[in-house]
C-alpha cells in the first residue's frame, strides 16, 4: 500500500499492523483531520465476557481516542436476539433478553479499562442498539429499509456464500442480521454523526452494506475499516488456548492465566503482538521482537506485563510475574496461581484426580485428563502423575496441592 496518511490515527493503524482494508483511505483520512470523528465497533452480547480475539478492535478504539477521535462501543442488545451468521457453520443459540442484559453488564467492565467515557468531544460513548431496533415496526422497516437490499448481492458475500456452499442451513432470522447491522450504522450516523465502522475482516460485507444504506437513505458520507483476522504463527485462532477461551473478565479467567497466555506465545509472534496489544513505541517493539535465545523470553515477559497491565492493572501484572518466577524458576507455589477451592462435602469419601484436573481447568474433559496422565503430561506437587484412578480424600487435601498440565499450566486445589 503506497498511501501516505495525514491523520495520526490512520498512520498509527498502518504502522502497527491493524489495517486489512478500508473503503476509502483518502476520504476517511481527510474526515479524521476535521476533528473528533466518532467511530464505532459493534459487540454482540453472546457471552458474559469478550475474549482475546476482540482485543485488536478494542485497541483500535483506544488508539482512536488517543488520536483525538470519539470511540463508540455499540452493545448488540438488539442484534444478539438474531445472531451473526458470519463464517459460522450453524445457527447461534438464541438468548433471552435477561441473559443478553446480563452479558452486556459483564462486557461493560472490560471497556472501562481501555476507554475514557464521558461527555467531552473525544470521550467514549457506550450505546445499545436495542434502543432503536426494539422499536422498529416490521412492515415500515421492510418498506423503507428492506427495499435497498439486493438478495443477489447478499448471497455473494463470502460469509453467506461459504455457508451455502457447504449446504448448511441459513435461517431467514440470520439472513436479516446484515440488514440490522447496516441499519445500526445509519442510525449512529443520524443520531451521533458517526462516520466510521471498524471490525474484523469477516465483517467487510456487513460494513459495506451499512455504508450503502446510509448513503441511499440519508445521503451520509461514511467509511469502513477492517483489521486482519489474526492467527498465531503456528496457525491457531487468536482467543483460544489449551484450556479454552482466553476471556478478558478476571472472574472468568484469572489475571495470572491471562498473563501466562501472553508469556507462552511463540517467538515469531512477539514483535507483532507488541505492536498490536501494547502501546510501546514501534521501534521498541521491533527491537524486542528481534531478540533471540533466552533474551526473547524476557521480551515475552515484557509483552505479558504490558498487556495484563492495560487490562487488569499494573499490580496484577507484577503479581503474575512474581508467581511465574516462583513457580518456574524456583519450583515453588506462587500466591497468584488459579485456585480450586472445594468444600468438605465436595470431597466426601474421596475425589478423583481426573475430576480435579477438569474442575481446575487444566483439562477440558475427563477423557482429556486421562490422556494427559497417560502421556506423562500431568504432575501433582511437581511429581509425575501416572495413576488415572487416584482418589484423594480430605486428609490428602488438608494442605493445598499443586496440579500441573505440561510445563506451563498449573493450579492449586484446596479445601476451603
Amino acid at each position: 500500500m503506497t498511501y501516505h496518511p495525514k491523520s495520526e490515527f490512520i498512520h498509527t493503524m498502518m504502522q502497527r499492523g491493524f489495517l486489512a482494508d478500508c473503503t476509502d483511505y483518502q476520504g476517511l483520512d481527510e474526515a479524521l483531520m476535521k476533528g473528533a470523528a466518532p467511530a464505532y465497533v459493534g459487540y454482540d452480547a453472546t457471552a458474559k465476557s469478550l475474549h482475546v480475539g476482540h482485543l485488536v478492535n478494542i485497541m483500535m478504539l483506544r488508539w482512536l481516542q488517543k488520536c483525538g477521535g470519539k470511540p463508540i462501543t455499540l452493545m448488540g442488545g438488539g442484534t444478539t436476539k438474531v445472531g451473526d451468521p458470519s463464517f459460522r457453520s450453524d445457527e447461534r443459540p438464541l438468548l433471552t433478553p435477561e441473559a443478553i442484559d446480563d452479558n452486556i453488564e459483564g462486557i461493560r467492565q472490560v471497556f472501562a479499562r481501555y476507554l475514557d467515557y464521558g461527555d467531552g468531544p473525544s470521550d467514549a460513548l457506550m450505546l445499545n442498539n436495542a434502543e432503536w431496533l426494539d422499536e422498529l415496526n416490521y412492515l415500515d422497516f421492510l418498506r423503507d429499509i428492506g427495499r435497498h437490499f439486493s438478495i443477489n448481492r447478499m448471497l455473494s458475500f463470502e460469509s453467506v456464500k461459504s455457508r451455502l456452499d457447504r449446504e448448511q442451513s441459513l435461517s431467514f432470522l440470520e439472513f436479516n442480521y446484515m440488514i440490522l447491522q447496516a441499519y445500526d450504522f445509519m442510525e449512529l450516523h443520524r443520531r451521533y454523526g458517526c462516520i466510521l465502522q471498524m471490525g474484523g475482516s469477516d465483517q467487510w460485507g456487513n460494513i459495506v452494506n451499512g455504508i450503502d444504506l446510509t448513503r441511499r437513505v440519508i445521503d451520509g458520507e461514511v467509511y469502513g475499516l477492517t483489521s486482519p483476522l489474526l492467527t498465531t504463527s503456528d496457525g491457531k485462532k487468536m482467543g483460544k488456548s489449551a484450556g479454552g477461551a482466553v476471556w478478558l473478565n478476571g472472574d472468568m479467567l484469572s489475571p495470572y492465566e491471562f498473563w501466562q497466555f501472553w508469556r507462552n506465545c511463540t517467538d515469531a509472534d512477539v514483535g507483532r503482538f507488541l505492536k498490536l496489544y501494547t502501546e510501546l513505541p514501534v521501534d521498541e517493539c521491533d527491537r524486542l521482537g528481534g531478540l533471540a535465545g533466552s533474551e526473547i523470553n524476557e521480551a515475552k515477559v515484557r509483552l505479558a506485563n504490558e498487556v495484563t497491565g492495560l487490562l487488569h492493572g499494573e499490580e496484577a501484572a507484577r503479581n503474575a510475574e512474581a508467581t511465574a518466577r516462583e513457580v518456574f524458576e524456583k519450583g515453588g507455589v506462587g500466591d497468584d496461581l488459579p485456585t480450586l477451592t472445594l468444600t468438605a462435602a465436595d470431597v466426601g469419601d474421596g475425589v478423583s484426580i481426573v475430576q480435579l484436573l477438569v474442575k481446575s481447568g487444566l483439562a477440558g474433559s475427563g477423557k482429556e485428563a486421562k490422556r494427559l496422565i497417560a502421556e506423562n503430561g500431568a504432575r501433582i506437587d511437581d511429581q509425575p502423575l501416572t495413576d488415572a484412578g487416584l482418589m484423594l480424600d480430605a486428609g490428602a487435601l488438608s494442605s493445598p496441592i499443586k496440579l500441573s498440565a505440561g510445563k506451563k499450566r498449573h493450579a492449586l486445589v484446596q479445601i476451603g
